[in-house]
């Protein structure tokens, strides 16, 4: 059997033009090798799974580069990689500054790559801050971090910091697009847009839930396999349920939500999509912020569609009804009821001005 390798691992950028969503970062970080103003110290920052280590990875190959024929020259001997999670003790960073003052074999630069540097003890960062401020000519360091706000001041202020931002949706469907097509994967727009909002901005997050998906449906990934083997209330759910509120139909209702609750979805979720579910109603209605709903093609027309029958008065007090649920959803005693009450009060609204309008006549 061959071996599998994650798409993650397999698809990781080896250039700064393949990384996805950080082209601040990464035109910055291009500028400053190309006019020999790359700081000695430099903090990279930002959630999880968005190229941090990646693009520092990237970062340590790009500098040692300069005056190599061979493109594909790792300078593996010059990077070297400590997860400070695991070696976050003084005598750890010791051995690292007795390293530092070697100078390189090969290439211009050693690079120390500090991950999770958050980590670090409070002496082993104060051993650490000497070497930091002044290191050797031939020496640059590189911290990841998920949690800044956890390094004391001192490191920070010795460091250039490059904040990373979450992937948005689009850069991170784009880019599962172009992994479906290599793996000779079809697929549905609306089932990658799911993928990648399930992945909530984090790119690895996104590789290996679509690893997960192919898994389980093939070479053809269609939006109900994506949504049945991630378990997610997917937007027909919420048309359906909408539909019913605008019906006025309070059982069929009822009867939805607990077909809801019986495949396993927690209530509190529902309450907050529904929520969401309005204000992308809300959305569709003004061409102008039609850039604000975040769906695919199929989606897209759907909500446009149930927008023409929902009032904007309706929508605005669906919003401030399902709001005030999900606000009251953690301290209520009975959290079923709290639900159902919602849904009753929103099939009352437009049911309520019909009587009102009758009684007017």
């Amino acid at each position: 059997m061959e071996e599998f390798i994650v798409s993650a691992r397999k698809y990781r950028p080896q250039t700064f033009k393949d990384v996805v969503g950080q082209q601040a970062i990464t035109n910055t970080l291009l500028n400053a090798i190309e006019t020999n103003h790359l700081a000695q110290a430099l903090l990279f920052t930002g959630p999880r799974g968005v190229g941090k280590t990646t693009c520092a990875r990237i970062l340590a190959r790009k500098i040692n580069q300069e005056g190599y024929d061979d493109p594909t020259e790792d300078f593996a001997f010059n990077v070297f990689e400590l997860d400070a999670a695991s070696n976050n003790s003084v005598d750890d960073i010791r051995s690292l500054i007795d390293q530092v003052r070697i100078p390189p074999q090969t290439g211009k630069y050693k690079v120390y790559i500090i991950d999770e540097v958050h980590m670090l003890s409070q002496a082993a960062f104060n051993a650490f801050l000497k070497t930091l401020e002044e290191p050797p000519r031939h020496a640059i360091f590189i911290l990841a971090t998920t949690e800044k706000h956890k390094i004391i001041p001192t490191i920070l202020s010795r460091c250039q910091i490059f904040d990373f931002k979450r992937i948005t949706v689009k850069d991170a469907k784009d880019h599962l697009a172009e992994v479906a097509k290599s793996q000779g994967v079809s697929y549905e727009d609306d089932a990658l847009h799911i993928i990648a909002q399930k992945a909530d901005g984090a790119m690895r997050d996104a590789l290996s839930i679509f690893d997960r998906v192919v898994s389980y449906c093939g070479t053809n990934l269609t939006r109900q396999a994506v949504t049945e083997n991630l378990n997610v209330l997917d937007y027909e759910y919420y048309i359906k349920m909408t539909q019913l509120i605008l019906e006025n139909k309070i059982p069929e209702l009822l009867l939805a939500y607990n077909d809801i609750l019986s495949k396993g979805f927690d209530g509190h979720h529902f309450v907050a999509g529904l929520a969401s579910h309005f204000r992308d109603l809300l959305v569709c209605k003004t061409p102008s912020t039609l850039t604000l709903l975040e769906a695919g093609e199929q989606a897209q027309q759907m909500y446009a569609a149930q927008s023409q029958t929902a009032s904007q008065d309706f929508l605005l007090k669906g919003i401030e009804i399902a709001n005030d649920c999900d606000l009251k959803f953690k301290t209520s005693q009975n959290q079923r009821l709290l639900v159902e009450l919602c849904l009753m009060q929103l099939a009352s609204v437009t049911y309520d001005g019909e009587k009102k309008k009758l009684t007017n006549l």
